[in-house]
């Protein structure tokens, strides 16, 4: 009986340091480009963007796709990045299991 209340004790300061770190990946941002940096967007680690920057030479009336894939490209590539930022911290707290939810 003692193992189980040690091992519940455990999964407790577990949860506690996986939501702490957590909040902290909410705090930190990565920068994703495309375009030769033409678009740059900035993004947290609670997945969210935060900023999209563009160059001047980038904005062209006459080809709003390129823009637009240009866009979604780095876009995609914030958040595969804030993804791996969290992962990375997380399976620092868990040694690699992986938890659903975080």
């Amino acid at each position: 009986m003692n193992n189980m209340h040690a091992m519940m004790k455990q999964a407790q300061k577990l949860q506690k340091k996986m939501l702490q770190t957590q909040q902290e990946m909410a705090t930190k941002t990565i920068e994703a480009s495309s375009g030769g940096g033409m678009v740059k967007v900035v993004a947290n680690g609670a997945q969210k963007i935060e900023s999209i920057v563009f160059e001047k030479e980038v904005v062209n009336p006459d080809d709003i796709e390129m823009l637009q894939d240009l866009v979604l490209a780095a876009v995609n590539d914030a958040l595969a990045k804030s993804q791996e930022m969290v992962s990375s911290e997380m399976g620092k707290l868990t040694g690699g299991l992986n938890i659903p939810g975080f």
